[in-house]
């Protein structure tokens, strides 16, 4: 098993943790809270993979980061019945899996050969859809169309600083500074509450054109 392979075991472990406790607030039962983890995990690398047209998807291909998925759901579980998560590293820990992911995404696009756009959604994609299906599941509006603290903003600005980055640094360096460019731009949102600018129209709310 190699290096980056165990990183993207826990960045889907970091994930499925994150929709077990999201199931866990909704009060679902045991086997809500493995889909929904499971979904989290899994859901943006499979929704790039069927857009990208690859086959087969990669959870299917390699089945151990479902069993991880599993495992760490009811992990989870067990573990939320004697102790309170820790709410701030877990939004660490989901930082870095995003900034994994988002580049990780964005590669598995630029192998397919698609230019620069694509690769930037793709990434995004991979690293966010997993949490907007969650909350979907879970009955919420997805986090990143709330007013709340940086997140796929973070996956785009890191997954643009990777491609302009190759153009001056190896192909790696240029990874590992997109990565952190996602983590330290979603950990300093955590930190300092970051948030973009809010669209608002003036008026009632229930005024319809």
């Amino acid at each position: 098993m190699t290096l980056p392979h165990i990183f993207e075991l826990l960045g889907v472990a970091v994930f499925a943790v994150s929709g077990a406790l999201a199931a866990g607030r909704r009060n679902f039962d045991l086997l809500g809270v493995v889909v929904i983890a499971t979904v989290t995990a899994c859901g943006g690398g499979t929704l790039r993979d069927v857009l990208l047209d690859r086959h087969p998807v990669f959870w299917i291909a390699d089945t151990t980061h479902v069993y991880v998925s599993l495992a760490t759901a009811l992990l989870t579980v067990a573990y939320a019945r004697y102790r309170h998560p820790p709410e701030r590293l877990i939004l660490i820990a989901d930082a870095l899996g995003l900034a994994l992911f988002s580049i990780l995404g964005a590669q598995i696009a630029e192998h397919a050969g698609h230019g620069g756009i694509v690769v930037v959604i793709m990434g995004t994609l991979t690293g966010a859809a997993g949490g907007v299906l969650r909350d979907m599941l879970c009955a919420e509006v997805p986090m990143i169309l709330r007013r709340s603290r940086i997140y796929a903003t973070a996956s785009i600005a890191g997954v643009v600083a990777y491609l302009l980055l190759q153009g001056f640094l190896d192909h790696t360096l240029a990874a590992l500074l997109g990565m952190a460019c996602i983590a330290g731009l979603r950990l300093g949102a955590i930190i300092w509450h970051w948030t973009l600018p809010v669209f608002s129209l003036p008026g009632k709310k229930d005024e319809h054109l």
